[in-house]
């Protein structure tokens, strides 16, 4: 490994808490170990999701609009962007916080990140990603007849609104990331997957969608021309018959490896498998490439080789 590697490290949103309290509190500890890649050589990028805290935005917009005073209604595409400078004040300040308690002088900048999505993709047929609160059948009816919304009852709790989750096509801020990184910046980019776009001309339209994290991680990875993808989770290695007796911890998946526990249902979907599938994607997206999945504070033993499932193409 060469002395400097470029590492995108993608940050689970679940692992900043559930209020802004929490979330302060919680990038103390996630700087730390990201300081750590820093201080050790490597540029870093970090990505991060934004599922609780898209979730208090848009929950928070969305009842204010219901009161006396008529606050008007967000778009989930506004509530992203929202999302993405209030998780990117956080850690931006607490990664720079930990730089300069190490005597390291590096700038630290979030971008508002606009991800290009295709507005054909077959995602949007059958939506399935929940956001929002849960409403009674009444109201979720009102909602479809009113606003147009897709709903599904969840689980016994009452209906939600559920959105697409589409592939992630190109980066549309992609210069500027890649100008601040070459400049030696630490970037935050494509937040909580980035917010999901569609171009119509030489606009950029944004639309309701989940774009994940993982993938989109993934896509600037490719684009900064990373070495490394690091997916952040909460276990120190990815496991075949999770659960099970004959429980296996995995250091290192190669392609033939990878799509066979893929194919034989190994990864949950919504949890482990996007992780397995972006890191999968990654390796293969170039020679020499790699991924890493493991938890934030073995991230830089795993760079080592010491911990982490390492996805490599052979």
């Amino acid at each position: 490994m060469k002395m400097k590697d470029k590492i995108v490290v993608a940050l689970g949103g679940n692992a900043l808490g559930n209020s802004p309290e929490e979330q302060r509190a919680l990038v103390k500890d996630t700087a730390k170990p990201i300081v750590d890649l820093i201080e050790a050589g490597h540029e870093v990028i970090l990505a991060h999701g934004n599922g609780p805290q898209v979730g208090m935005i848009n929950l928070a917009m969305s009842t204010a609009a219901n009161t006396p005073a008529g606050t008007p209604e967000m778009p989930f595409p506004e509530c992203g962007a929202m999302s993405q400078g209030y998780i990117g004040f956080h850690l931006q300040n607490a990664i720079r916080e930990e730089l300069l308690n190490r005597n390291m002088n590096i700038p630290v900048a979030t971008v508002i990140t606009q991800v290009i999505v295709d507005k054909n993709d077959s995602a949007f047929v059958n939506p399935t990603k929940p956001i929002g609160a849960f409403y009674s059948k009444e109201e979720s009816d009102k909602m479809v007849s009113e606003k147009g919304y897709v709903m599904i009852e969840d689980s016994g709790r009452g209906y939600r609104r559920v959105v697409a989750s589409p592939q992630p096509v190109d980066v549309a801020e992609k210069e500027t990331v890649s100008a601040l990184v070459e400049q030696g910046h630490v970037v935050i980019t494509v937040g909580g997957g980035g917010i999901p776009v569609y171009r119509e001309g030489n606009k950029l339209i944004g639309i309701p969608a989940v774009i994940d994290k993982d993938f989109a991680s993934e896509k600037i990875a490719e684009i900064l021309d990373a070495d490394y993808l690091i997916i952040l989770t909460a276990v120190e290695q990815v496991a075949i018959n999770f659960g099970k007796p004959d429980e296996k911890w995995l250091s290192k998946m190669n392609l033939e490896d990878t799509e066979k526990y893929i194919a034989e249902g190994h990864f949950a979907p919504g949890s482990m498998l996007p992780k397995v599938q972006a890191a999968l994607k990654f390796a293969k997206s170039k020679p020499g490439r790699k991924a890493l999945i493991t938890s934030l504070e073995k991230a830089k033993e795993g760079i080592e080789g010491s911990t982490g499932t390492l996805v490599v193409l052979d």
